[in-house]
């Protein structure tokens, strides 16, 4: 049996529309219009222990909403979660202690005291022993780079320092799981390489089972090499990042702007979409050319 169990979720919200202007806004006081989005559409997947998953979409495609209800911040409208044997809405309580959560935009740090104080705060909500909590700090201070900003609140951390003290808190209770929504978002290319070779190094040696969602390619080539795409609602496909890239990245547009040229050369396995007086737009047949042997011609 697979660690993480879905099957044909599904949540639907009822959003509020009106029409613009004051007439409009009084019109609603007395009558609303809603209308029904389907966030998650009978989606179903298994995830085994230990696995690294990408999880990703557009802005709006569910996964978001997804994560909530993995966490059991939802309940679903219908279909069934089990995770490590918890149902995570039904058996919040118990369910909780086994998972960690960090959402890009969302803090769990309390924001004018310490990053240590928050962690204390933590410890004892989650009621981990004095002996425990001194490992776990240890060892997270050390691969998250966090000795310098212990003492300081969290309102005076960078992006990437805040970041960094999420992750850490999020896994002060040795979770099994942890869930990433947006992890790297705002962060620079440093922070980004240190937080990503931490996930790894986590999920390699304590086993960790981490679903992560992210705009971010680079992270997801990074860490795993099993996406689950999303998009309205439903499931569009579950497998390899290579097979997906071989699948539809064989042709890439190539747009070249110039002053002057006199003649544009015919070069192999490329054409011509769109020619204008100082502009071209080339498709590249990537199976058998290169982006860098168009441009040197």
């Amino acid at each position: 049996m697979s660690f993480i169990t879905v099957r044909n979720l599904s949540k639907t919200f009822k959003v509020v529309k009106r029409d613009s202007g004051l007439k409009n806004a009084f019109k609603s006081l007395i009558k609303r219009k809603t209308t029904e989005i389907k966030a998650v559409n009978d989606i179903s997947f298994d995830i085994n222990e230990g696995e690294i998953v990408a999880y990703i979409g557009p802005n709006g495609a569910g996964k978001s909403t997804t994560i909530k209800m993995l966490t059991g911040i939802l309940r679903p409208d219908s279909g069934e979660i089990i995770v490590d044997g918890f149902n995570p809405f039904n058996n919040r309580i118990k369910y909780v202690k086994n998972i960690g959560v960090v959402f890009g935009q969302k803090s769990q740090l309390w924001w004018d005291i310490p990053v240590e104080e928050s962690f204390l705060l933590l410890k004892d909500i989650y009621k981990v022993s004095d002996e425990d909590y001194e490992l776990r700090k240890e060892e997270l201070v050390k691969l998250l780079n966090l000795k310098d900003i212990l003492k300081t609140p969290v309102r005076q951390l960078s992006l990437g320092q805040r970041m960094r003290a999420e992750i850490a808190a999020s896994l002060i209770h040795d979770p099994k799981i942890l869930f990433l929504d947006e992890p790297t978002i705002g962060l620079d290319a440093i922070s980004k390489v240190e937080v990503r070779k931490f996930i790894k190094e986590i999920n390699k040696r304590k086993k960790v089972t981490i679903i992560l969602t992210s705009h971010d390619m680079t992270d997801i080539e990074a860490l795993t090499d099993r996406i689950i795409v999303i998009g309205h609602g439903k499931k569009l496909y579950d497998g390899r990042l290579q097979d997906i890239k071989k699948k539809f990245n064989k042709n890439k547009k190539v747009e070249i702007l110039f002053k002057k040229i006199s003649n544009i050369p015919d070069i192999k396995y490329t054409k011509i979409i769109e020619k204008k007086k100082n502009k071209i737009l080339l498709d590249v047949n990537m199976e058998k050319n290169t982006i860098s042997k168009v441009i040197r011609e």
